[in-house]
């Protein structure tokens, strides 16, 4: 609980979890050994919780063990759906044992970093539970990302086995890192004991298994031969040609089915996500079993998870909001639907799948469910909770939706977090109420951690004070792969004036203390950007630009494209805000036209999507403060100082490019508005002007306003430009109104 300061002469108020008032002090040990951390202060105690009969310490267990005991609770429960498959715990159990065994054929075993590249299908949660299994740690890489992204993690993780599919398996090629391959589809390997797999029947109840007998005993397996193995699939196709395992081009030496596992210990690597660096290089956050178990402690008294639940892995395995989505169904017995990128990005088909499916727990920033909420279709009757969490949410933006459907069900949750602190640090159940008032709140700290305010001289600030956030306590990552001196700078030793010493992880977020004892989130003490969901150090943006030698000096900034222009889906009225993007302001002589695509490409080759500027603005020189840094606050509006696109433009007039139809200039006005371009082409796609999925949604409502039509967006999935879209628009308005 907070301990308030009553007036700024009385002694500065204590922080919570913090017993006195503290001095903050780079590390020298980098990080404290758990032995040593005291576990008595309030938030940040170990967390006791009943296991199989007896009390062990959070600490003590690690997520292998937890998920096989789920297996042994609910072996034919349906475990993942993913590719309308579904994947009971029993074969899911056993198909990453074998991934495992075969890992550890290649010499991972507690401490190794293996390498997770799949897309989003039935293979995902089979090549991160085998490597989980195996003793070592994933280092997710999403397949979208550039190969010199990829390549770049590959090396700075020091991996030497991937799991990854027969396809994306080939850049490998003459590596000398060794490859297990799985199908795509299912996980399946050749050496895996098979599994129960069916049809996804989209009519069962939550959790339900297909084609369950529903006389029969719980965990009794409907039409099992008593004289099978455990683990064996049913109806299984022995034609189907499984995954084949591959090392350096050669197939692997057969084994047993399920080859011993290593046990990795609670204090041992889960997994290494890279997020945005400030020098120009991503960093790897380091986290282990216990801290991803603490997280589920922490908040088991919070929510009602259970084996009924029916949760969405809607984001990047790459983003630790993937970690709260993975685990959150496996650990509760629940049924993970892996949700497939292309349905992710369009709202409509992604409100089909989570009614289709029963989706009871989804987890969305603030900018992907104002598009989600907009959607005009059935209520999502079987959802239960809404967990907000990557970016600023402000409550006034949920007004449209607590109108429709209230408060209670689903229920709202906003959850501050950050991948230094596994994934969550906080809590705030949200109500129709809160869209009254201004701010964003956070709510409490999780069990596992503690909140400190401090100002810049390190000093706990007043209640209602705005100061920087410092968190402590068990929740806290292992720290950042060989990065010693960031880890000296980010994360420090608090020393209270009775000499006890709290490893602290110094935020870089502006909160403040609220009255009803929880916090308000109040933004960045420094330049870090917040770009849909994505916490992006802008500094690494600019070193790639500054990398050209036509560029003296770059500034990358988040800019807002978005609107509030009424409400609705495309019936009028964008009905969102917050189509944030990365624009450019870079220094040069070079004319705009030429600098721009170049830098576009530059980009597109070495950074991942949700980081290339949308735009680029060049100016003969960037404003200087009086310290000779760029004065981002004078940096001119891109309205007036005309933005250009990351790529070649072909104007009407100019290298041949033909006239545009009416129809065409009409939608490439909408175009130039929704993009903030001065100019673009009638056959170049959208995306490479420096649209997104936000942005792509925006035009779309727009056009069928503007023209009367209700196309479904699906009709640029061969390719999103001015011209593909007059010719559609042209077909539907001859065939009149249906």
């Amino acid at each position: 609980m907070k301990m308030s300061n009553r007036g700024r002469g009385a002694r500065p108020a204590k922080c919570v979890g913090c017993p006195a008032h503290f001095v903050v002090r780079p590390s020298e040990t980098h990080r404290i050994p758990a032995r040593a951390r005291p576990g008595g202060v309030r938030g940040v105690t170990f967390r006791s919780v009943e296991q199989d009969g007896f009390r062990v310490e959070s600490g003590q267990r690690t997520l292998v063990e937890l998920f096989e005991g789920v297996v042994a609770r609910f072996p034919d429960r349906v475990a993942v759906t993913a590719d309308g498959r579904d994947l009971t715990y029993r074969a899911l159990d056993a198909r990453s044992a074998a991934v495992a065994g075969r890992l550890r054929e290649t010499g991972a075993d507690p401490g190794a970093l293996v390498g997770l590249l799949l897309p989003r299908t039935g293979a995902l949660p089979v090549g991160l539970l085998g490597v989980i299994r195996s003793g070592a740690a994933y280092v997710p890489l999403d397949p979208g990302y550039p190969e010199e992204r990829i390549d770049w993690t590959l090396e700075d993780a020091d991996v030497t086995s991937v799991v990854t599919t027969t396809e994306l398996a080939k850049r490998f090629t003459g590596t000398g890192v060794d490859i297990v391959v799985l199908d795509e589809e299912t996980g399946a390997d050749p050496r895996s004991a098979p599994g129960d797999e069916a049809r996804a029947d989209p009519g069962r109840a939550p959790g339900e298994e297909t084609g369950a007998d529903p006389g029969r005993a719980p965990g009794e397996e409907t039409g099992a031969d008593p004289g099978r193995a455990p683990g064996e699939e049913v109806g299984e196709n022995p034609g189907r040609a499984p995954g084949q395992d591959v090392r350096e081009g050669r197939a692997a030496h057969p084994a047993a089915d399920r080859a011993p596992v290593a046990a990795p210990s609670a204090a041992d690597l889960a997994y290494v996500i890279h997020t945005s660096g400030s020098t120009g290089l991503p960093k790897g956050v380091q986290v282990e079993h216990r801290q991803v178990v603490g997280l589920f402690d922490a908040t088991r008294d919070l929510f009602d998870f259970d084996e009924n639940d029916v949760w969405a892995l809607f984001h990047s395995i790459a983003f630790d909001f993937s970690v709260w989505e993975f685990w959150g169904a496996l650990l509760s017995g629940g049924r993970l639907v892996v949700v497939p990128q292309a349905v992710a990005r369009v709202p409509r088909d992604l409100h089909r799948l989570l009614r289709e499916e029963r989706v009871t727990v989804l987890n969305q920033t603030p900018s992907a469910f104002a598009r989600l909420a907009a959607v005009d279709g059935p209520p999502l009757d079987g959802l239960r909770w809404v967990v907000f969490g990557g970016e600023r949410l402000e409550p006034a933006s949920l007004r449209g939706w607590f109108d429709r459907h209230g408060d209670q069900r689903p229920r709202l949750v906003n959850m501050y977090g950050i991948t230094e602190a596994t994934v969550h640090a906080s809590h705030r159940p949200l109500t129709a109420a809160d869209c009254a008032a201004p701010g964003s709140p956070i709510g409490v700290p999780l069990a596992d951690l503690a909140f400190q305010v401090l100002d810049e001289d390190g000093v706990p600030v007043p209640d209602g004070t705005p100061g920087e956030l410092y968190l402590s306590g068990d929740g806290l990552a292992r720290g950042y792969l060989n990065r010693p001196e960031l880890e000296k700078e980010r994360f420090l030793e608090l020393v209270g004036a009775d000499g006890t010493v709290r490893r602290c992880y110094r935020t870089g977020d502006r909160v403040v203390a609220l009255p009803d004892g929880g916090y308000g989130y109040l933004g960045r003490t420094d330049d870090q950007l917040k770009i849909r969901g994505y916490r992006v150090e802008p500094g690494e943006i600019e070193a790639v630009l500054l990398a050209d030698p036509a560029v003296s000096a770059a500034v990358a900034v988040a800019h807002d494209y978005g609107e509030s222009e009424g409400e609705g889906e495309g019936k009028g009225g964008d009905g969102v805000e917050g189509d944030v993007r990365v624009l450019a302001y870079v220094a040069s002589d070079t004319p705009a036209a030429d600098l721009a695509p170049r830098l576009g490409d530059r980009a597109a080759a070495v950074l991942p999507a949700h980081m290339r500027p949308s735009a680029y603005v060049v100016l003969p020189e960037l404003p200087l403060t009086r310290n000779g840094k760029a004065d981002r606050a004078r940096l001119p509006d891109p309205r007036t100082a005309t933005a250009h696109a990351p790529v070649a433009v072909a104007v009407p007039d100019q290298d041949g490019a033909a006239g545009p139809t009416p129809t065409e200039a009409r939608i490439a006005g909408i175009w130039r508005e929704v993009l903030d371009l001065p100019d673009l082409g009638t056959d170049t796609d959208f995306f490479d002007l420096g649209g997104t999925s936000l942005s792509l949604l925006r035009m779309f409502a727009r056009t069928n306003a503007a023209f009367g039509t209700d196309l479904d967006i699906t009709v640029l999935i061969d390719g999103a430009t001015v011209a593909a879209l007059a010719r559609h628009v042209d077909t539907a308005l001859a065939a009149g109104p249906r």
